[in-house]
């Protein structure tokens, strides 16, 4: 989840394609992703819980909470996202 939320930071939309689940790779959408990115200002994140996600795990929960600013107001988003791992791996699945 760190290394996605850097990703947003610096605006490096390649490495979030390439960590989202395979299956959902060929749908994801560049252009709305880098937009999003870009047009606030990343101010920090918080995880509050992960499930499971361990070495030996195959799936993995983590709530976290992403602040930015948008238009000069701080927002927050808030999200429980799915993992899952393959081939040593970790990706990205959804949002749950």
């Amino acid at each position: 989840m760190r290394s996605r939320y850097t990703a947003y930071v610096r605006e490096n939309i390649a490495y979030l394609k390439e960590t989202l689940w395979p299956k959902y790779q060929a749908g994801f959408d560049f252009a709305a992703t880098a937009r999003w990115a870009s047009e606030n200002h990343w101010t920090g994140l918080n995880v509050i819980e992960t499930g499971k996600g361990s070495e030996v795990d195959r799936d993995g929960t983590v709530l976290f909470e992403a602040k930015y600013l948008s238009g000069g107001i701080l927002q927050t988003h808030r999200e429980n996202s799915r993992f899952r791992k393959k081939s040593g791996r970790w990706y990205y699945v959804e949002a749950i």
